[in-house]
Order: C-alpha cells, then structure tokens, then sequence
C-alpha cells in the first residue's frame, strides 16, 4: 500500500498542473451540485404506513382524542405562597378556573386539571397542568406568562 502512495505522489507531484485543474473541475462540480439541489423537506415527520412508528402514532390518536404526536403541548406550573398548599379553597378554586379558561382557549384540543391528573408536589405546595394544542409546534408563536395565583 505504501509503495501505490508512494507512486500516487511522485505522479501527482510531476504533473501538478493537471492534478491541480482536476481538483478545481471536482470541486466546482460538488460546489455547483450543492448550489443547485433542491431544499429539504419543511416535514418534520414522514411515517410510512404499516411500520410500528405509524402504528404508535395511530394508537396515541385513538387513545388521546384531540391530540396527535407531532402536536404542540405547554406545561402550566401552580406554585402556592409559603405555607399554603395549591390544594386549599382559594388556591384551588383559582387553579381550576386558570385550567378551565386555558381549555377553552383558541387551538387547544384539552387541558389536564392537576388535581384530578394527580400532577401535584408531595407537599402540596406546587402542581401541573399539561395542556394539548391542536397543531404543530412550530405553527404556534412562543408565549411566557408568569402569574401569581392569590386565593
């Protein structure tokens, strides 16, 4: 092998000229394919039926009406005052009505109520709701809402 090398240099050394215009042909070929070739696909997910991929996300329709795999979803946290539970009359009642108000909310397809979905800490002080939207992440604009929930 290091004797093909080694004749592979001495040619391409001698006629360099050549090598080096074969090179720049290559290259401005690989340049000029690159230029030209079409853009990739803006689908995130391309399934083909039958596969257990496609299976999954047939099954998680079915089980999960309103929702799909490729669908946006957002996580609500509840954090109660010091010393108070999320639990508690007040905070509670602040809690479901958030959730209820987010349910209704324009593309979203559900909203989980941490209390009846179990998404609250040991303690009590901080819970969960998970809600569903109807489309695609990147066909929503990207929200951060901060709010103090008072009973």
């Amino acid at each position: 092998m290091a004797t093909l090398l080694c004749r592979l240099d001495r040619t391409a050394f001698r006629r360099r000229w050549p090598v080096t215009l074969l090179w720049v042909v290559i290259l401005g070929a690989a340049g000029a394919g690159a230029a030209t070739a079409p853009a990739a696909s803006q689908e995130t997910t391309s399934v083909m039926p039958g596969i257990e991929a496609q299976k999954a996300f047939d099954l998680i329709g079915e089980r999960f009406p309103g929702s799909s795999a490729d669908g946006a979803y957002a996580q609500i946290v509840f954090v109660a005052p010091d010393g108070t539970k999320v639990s508690e009359a007040g905070q509670r009642s602040a809690v479901e009505t958030f959730v209820t108000r987010a349910a209704d909310a324009p593309r979203v397809s559900a909203a989980a109520d941490p209390f009846e979905a179990g998404a609250m800490s040991e303690d009590g002080s901080t819970a969960y709701s998970t809600v569903n939207f109807e489309v695609a992440a990147a066909d929503l604009r990207t929200v951060n809402v901060s709010r103090t929930i008072r009973g």
